[in-house]
């Protein structure tokens, strides 16, 4: 098996097509005028309807309930024998349809994936917590064993005067359709987009939004300070429904906020699971948060 740099898009574009083959019915070329869209769990996990109305603003497309976490970066070439692991974090009713998502992951493996469709077996499934890790599947018992789901967030008042967010894959937050450089990047610009994305995660897959007053977020803002290391690596993808190569660069490094940070402390204990920026479905925009560093 042959791994790219970054294997989160091939992961995401393999995924993509053995969901669709297990849970279609009607086999139609795309799901817009599907008489099952409402009720079929392909375009529930991987292409949600977007609402025809909301408060924020017009959507054409929504969050996915997942995120791909691909291996660290760099590529490689797999022998016999070796072994591959990569993340997946599901979100809300995509939890409910774990049994399908494995099914698919096996499927996408024993298929191919990666340039020469190098095949795999799946001979595992395990739930990771914050310091924990147990194995909840194997195809030989063929059940799921039961499994937290809920991540524990700190309560209010615990927020540190100073964290750093470690950012391991390309953070794409743009401005009119363009990806934003280092210098033009601020802590009101991050901040806010993972407060939207969180609750928009939240309300569109769990029906309960995490925000109501986004006013009052934008304008504590301006009591957070930050610091960056930050620097942009270039990364490009091939995307198929496109059918052309698309630059999907990013910037990399430390990124430090200081202040009162209690009213975003939720948000960006929550972003190491759901990521932040553009094309975080496929693991863009990961980052770990440490409290207190320099």
């Amino acid at each position: 098996m042959r791994i790219p740099d970054y294997a989160g898009s091939m992961l995401r574009g393999a995924f993509g097509h053995a969901l669709r083959q297990l849970a279609c019915m009607t086999k139609q070329r795309d799901c817009d005028g599907c008489a099952l869209i409402a009720s079929c769990p392909f375009p529930a996990i991987f292409a949600p309807v977007p609402p025809t109305a909301h408060t924020l603003q017009k959507f054409s497309d929504i969050p996915v309930p997942y995120i791909i976490e691909p291996p660290e970066w760099g590529a490689s070439q797999l022998a016999e024998g070796a072994t591959f692991s990569f993340h997946m974090v599901l979100v809300g009713r995509a939890m409910q349809e774990l049994p399908l998502i494995i099914l698919a992951w096996r499927r996408t493996l024993a298929r191919g994936v990666g340039p020469g469709d190098g095949t795999a077996q799946l001979v595992r499934v395990v739930h990771c917590g914050h310091a924990s890790e147990t194995e909840i599947h194997s195809p030989e018992s063929g059940a799921i064993d039961p499994h937290p789901q809920e991540i524990n967030v700190p309560p209010a008042g615990a927020a540190p005067e100073r964290v750093s967010l470690e950012f391991s894959t390309p953070l794409r937050l743009q401005h009119n359709g363009h990806a934003l450089a280092p210098h033009k990047l601020d802590a009101r610009t991050l901040l806010m987009a993972l407060v939207r994305r969180c609750s928009l995660l939240s309300e569109f897959h769990t029906n309960t939004p995490l925000v109501s007053d986004f006013s009052f977020l934008r304008q504590a803002c301006a009591a957070v300070h930050d610091e960056k290391q930050l620097v942009w690596r270039d990364w490009t993808r091939y995307s198929g429904r496109q059918q052309q190569k698309m630059a999907l660069g990013g910037v990399i490094g430390q990124w430090h906020l200081s202040g009162n940070l209690e009213p975003f402390l939720p948000f960006l204990e929550l972003g190491q699971w759901l990521h932040v920026g553009k094309e975080a479905a496929f693991g863009l925009g990961k980052y770990r948060l440490a409290a207190g560093t320099s």
